[in-house]
């Protein structure tokens, strides 16, 4: 596996600012993964998708996996798709005169977050993408959620106005101008790798176990305080890599927000069982499972829990500075990111 021209390669993936992501571990992680060895990977909760992306350019044939829609929809497009580009003539298209006269996004949404010419360019988008079928689909979607996330102060849907504008230039650009770079961003990332790759959306204890030889685990850190809800800061996210459809909106909600999903590993309460479970459910493979600092368990307690299920556990620390919370006040950005790895069964 060459690291240095997988980490190369990571690091031109395009950036959504995303609670959690890894983007600038990505290379204390691919050498772990190279050390670790094999050919099939499992990126478990893939949020941004830069990791499930780090091991498909180490040479894995990776399954990528996350409950929500529009992480799946950036794993399509760029580690399962080997060769499919989005051509000028679709961007042109997105870019040009409505398909239809949908107006979805300019009703539900008036007056929050985007402007009006704004919300008519992604009902006008969407008139196109519907028409889209395969990796096309999905690298449209992927650049229209990286525009309208990256439109947002702090990439977060929580509020509806500018209170933490902090002067970066996307936050000025009409969105049909930056879904088309961003198109050209995603474009760049189409790659063969060499090994077929999957992606599927869905609960992770839902999860065949599958012959992984690697299982790579980022769930939701439990916080100290405040939540770790990703549908409370990405909603919008959500609902427009899909339409909306199948998703009911909160309508009496100040940011038009989407319920909130279920997960274990939200709460201080069934964080440990869920982890136990999770490390269970993966006996042949070598698990990779990142942590932080600032979240429950602590990491004498998830070490313990892993050497319930694997023979040989190392511990190793990164310091980690997230990409949220870029506000005065988030005090919490500067952490210690754990690196767990266990291998060998214990049964």
């Amino acid at each position: 596996m060459n690291v240095p021209a997988a980490v190369t390669r990571a690091g031109a993936f395009p950036r959504l600012r995303y609670m959690g992501s890894k983007y600038r571990i990505v290379p204390e992680l691919a050498k772990v993964f190279a050390e670790v060895g094999g050919h099939t990977a499992l990126d478990a909760f893939s949020g941004s998708g830069v990791v499930a992306y780090t091991l498909k350019a180490l040479g894995y044939a990776v399954t990528a996996n996350d409950f929500l829609a529009f992480p799946g929809a950036i794993a399509r497009a760029t580690v399962v798709n080997q060769d499919t580009r989005l051509p000028d003539t679709d961007i042109d298209k997105i870019c040009g005169p409505p398909a239809d006269d949908r107006d979805f996004i300019q009703r539900t949404f008036d007056g929050l977050y985007f402007d009006r010419a704004d919300r008519a360019f992604l009902d006008s988008a969407w008139s196109h993408i519907d028409r889209f079928t395969g990796p096309r689909r999905d690298l449209a979607i992927s650049a229209l959620v990286l525009a309208a996330a990256r439109r947002q102060p702090r990439g977060v849907f929580t509020v509806t106005d500018q209170r933490y504008d902090d002067g970066r230039p996307d936050l000025r650009i009409p969105l049909r101008d930056a879904f088309a770079s961003r198109a050209g961003d995603y474009n760049r990332t189409v790659f063969d790798g060499g090994r077929p790759c999957a992606a599927r959306t869905g609960d992770v204890f839902a999860l065949d176990p599958g012959a992984y030889d690697l299982v790579y685990l980022d769930p939701p850190y439990a916080p100290l305080r405040d939540d770790n809800c990703y549908i409370k800061r990405y909603h919008f996210l959500e609902g427009l890599s899909v339409y909306w459809r199948g998703l009911t909106i909160m309508a009496d909600t100040k940011t038009k927000k989407l319920p909130k999903k279920y997960t274990p590993f939200s709460y201080k309460h069934s964080v440990g069982a869920a982890l136990d479970e999770l490390f269970a459910q993966f006996p042949a493979a070598t698990i990779v499972l990142s942590y932080s600092s600032n979240a429950v368990p602590d990491a004498d307690t998830i070490a313990a829990l892993l050497r319930r299920h694997r023979k040989s556990v190392e511990v190793r620390s990164i310091g980690h500075r997230y990409s949220f919370g870029t506000h005065a006040a988030a005090r919490r950005r500067t952490t210690t990111e754990y690196l767990f790895i266990g291998r060998d069964a214990a049964y």
